[in-house]
């Protein structure tokens, strides 16, 4: 059981001094039992007491990293059961299954298409993380050959058989990848446990229902082990949501050190629409790794959109960069627009600009992340902040007109804008699907 802010507090040298940047240790006790500061942030606490708060100061959950290199994937570390209470840190990985069962044509367009579900959104990249092979054939000499195959993906590896021979077989075709091995049971552990420690690798632990689950993973840690991920064998999507909710509510809330651990649940549907659903489910309900079937980018590019919204930090909307952007090939005579770096807006004017089939220039001021009325009522999207910009990226430079178009929200900048510039500047369309009317009526040649 974790210890209560009292009890931490006990073990404390209690003298406020403020070294650990709380006014008091008690505070600073508080942090501690929450799971919201670290122990190291006091100089002053004895090694006796930090062998009795190590167990305290422990995050609810621990941080596993899968794979090696740029195909390492970080899974868990979570602190809270609710995304608006700070934030969630490392996103759902998504993984596909590949048998060891398919010949070697129509393994290497699978591995070739999963391998390609890469997409870009908003500035951002979106892609899955991990290959799981599974072993079908019963045998090690084809486990071995896909293995071997994924490796070339660049993707981390998820080993998926229950028998430690063959898991070990698909050990040596791995080389020194780091998969995720799956799976210790409560008739194998022993053995899967060997494995893991000798290669190293996290290893996944699955037990029908919480309560086999808990045991096993108390057997495993009782054992010097703690890189696990859990797998509740759910029957159906409910009882998953319902297990994969308890884990973290009892890891974060509770404390309870066996469901420390990133979780990991198989999408079931057959039909790839109702597969992309589950997933989004589990992902919702704080699944560490979500292993699919069907390679459908149509599909998959909603589920990772929904991944990318969930694990964004709350108190940070997603930005583009301050600059002077370039749409088609600009040229000295090409109109400029002026917007803010909000993402979501920026990728709306943009998509509209080049609608309107005229190369242009997009000036994105950065407002914080704020859109055009929230940064205009805030103070950062002001006539004169835009004129500093227009100076930084030396737009006079760029264009031999004098010519530069606001949002029609903001039209009341205009004149400022003007007074501090000397440019003229045409008041755009309120909503950015007005720029290629907008466009056609100015620019048109």
């Amino acid at each position: 059981m974790p210890l209560t802010g009292l009890e931490i507090y006990k073990q404390l040298p209690k003298t406020n001094c403020k070294d650990c940047g709380h006014p008091t240790c008690l505070a600073f006790a508080m942090a501690l039992a929450s799971g919201k500061a670290s122990l190291d942030a006091c100089p002053h606490v004895s090694d006796e007491a930090r062998a009795v708060l190590d167990s305290a100061a422990a995050p609810p959950m621990a941080e596993i990293t899968v794979g090696t290199g740029q195909a390492a994937v970080k899974l868990g570390g979570e602190t809270e059961l609710f995304r608006h209470e700070k934030r969630f840190y490392n996103p759902a990985a998504v993984a596909f299954l590949i048998s060891d069962t398919l010949p070697e044509a129509e393994l290497s367009a699978r591995l070739a298409a999963i391998r390609d579900l890469v997409f870009h959104r908003v500035g951002l990249e979106y892609r899955v993380q991990m290959a799981a092979v599974k072993n079908e054939s019963g045998q090690a000499d084809p486990f071995k050959r896909a293995v071997a195959a994924a490796a070339g993906t660049g993707l981390a590896l998820m080993l998926v058989t229950d028998d430690p021979k063959l898991m070990a077989a698909g050990l040596e075709a791995a080389g020194q990848n780091r998969p995720l091995l799956y799976a210790a049971t409560e008739t194998n552990w022993e053995a899967m446990l060997e494995l893991a420690k000798a290669h190293p690798c996290v290893l996944a632990v699955k037990a029908r229902g919480l309560e086999a689950l808990a045991g096993l993973a108390q057997k495993i840690t009782a054992a010097g082990f703690k890189d696990l991920v859990l797998d509740p064998q759910p029957t159906s999507p409910a009882q998953a949501v319902a297990d994969l909710v308890q884990i973290r509510r009892l890891a974060v809330k509770k404390r309870f050190r066996p469901f420390g651990y990133p979780s990991l649940v198989f999408a079931g549907a057959e039909d790839p629409a109702e597969e992309a659903l589950e997933a989004a489910l589990y992902v919702t309900k704080y699944a560490g790794v979500v292993v699919l079937k069907n390679v459908s980018r149509a599909h998959l590019l909603p589920l990772l959109t929904w991944r990318q919204n969930l694990y964004t930090d709350p108190q940070v909307p997603i930005q583009v960069e301050e600059k002077l952007n370039e749409i088609g090939t600009p040229s000295e005579d090409s109109p400029v627009y002026v917007t803010t770096n909000f993402s979501l807006t920026y990728y709306s004017v943009q998509g509209e600009v080049e609608g309107s089939r005229i190369p242009s220039y997009i000036l994105s001021v950065n407002t914080n992340g704020l859109s055009v009325m929230t940064a205009y009522a805030d103070g950062r999207f002001t006539a004169e902040k835009i004129a500093q910009v227009m100076k930084k990226v030396d737009l006079e430079s760029k264009v031999k007109h004098r010519t530069i178009v606001i949002p029609g929200a903001v039209a009341v900048l205009k004149g400022k804008l003007e007074e501090l510039t000397g440019w003229k500047v045409l008041v755009g369309p309120r909503e950015a699907s007005g720029i290629p009317a907008f466009a056609k009526s100015n620019f048109a040649a």
